[in-house]
């Protein structure tokens, strides 16, 4: 039976969701604040999130983006009376797999909430991810190098991610920035090259390639 969470504060819209959801053997649970859900969704105890934007605490975009910089990977639906093309964007960009607007059918959202389901099922969990002799497994938060095991800061291991997630690109100090340490950090700061300097210290010098004037690549 799968577990879905309802972030909803209007109290009649997540009553009737989470009949709906109930009547189609589902089991549910609802928070009614951005606080309490990140609390919940946080836990690996549920199967899928309808998410609200606006909700009291922190905000539904909020809630989406700790959820993603703490990798739980959890389906969320977007469930809110906002329509602009502009948080549509923002928020599937941010990490959502669906955006509905209300008013709302609850068939369709039934459909969604399924195929959501489905989609997720089919794909396997991506638990190591590897560069010939470098791996870096995401459960332990622990790299190998030619066979020894290198222990990383939290920031050193969202930078070693990011590149093995983007093998061969290269990627400017602004992108790093941003999804390292966040849009708000100084772009004129060196802690970019700083980290990268450790991490070869690290992994080996060869690691991480310096395209001048453009960024960083891992070959």
């Amino acid at each position: 039976m799968n577990r879905i969470l309802i972030a909803e504060d209007e109290e009649r819209i997540a009553s009737f969701v989470e009949k709906g959801l109930r009547a189609n053997a589902f089991t549910t649970t609802v928070a009614a604040d951005g606080d309490a859900a990140l609390g919940y969704a946080v836990t690996g105890s549920f199967d899928l999130m309808v998410l609200d934007i606006g909700l009291p605490g922190r905000d539904g975009f909020t809630v989406l983006r700790e959820l993603r910089e703490a990798r739980v990977t959890l389906p969320v639906i977007v469930l809110t009376a906002r329509d602009s093309v502009r948080d549509t964007v923002a928020g599937l960009e941010g990490g959502a797999d669906d955006w509905m607007t209300k008013p709302f059918r609850f068939e369709e959202l039934l459909a969604r909430v399924r195929l959501r389901l489905r989609t997720a099922a089919r794909a396997p969990e991506v638990t190591v991810l590897r560069s010939g002799d470098l791996s870096l497994d995401l459960r332990t938060r622990r790299a190998r190098a030619e066979s020894r095991t290198v222990d990383l800061t939290a920031r050193e291991f969202v930078l070693l991610e990011l590149f093995l997630r983007h093998p061969g690109q290269v990627l400017s100090r602004e992108q790093i920035l941003s999804h390292v340490w966040g849009y708000d950090f100084d772009p004129g700061s060196n802690i970019v090259d700083v980290y990268v300097r450790a991490l070869r210290k690290k992994l080996g010098a060869r690691r991480l390639e310096t395209v001048r004037g453009m960024g960083y690549r891992m070959p």
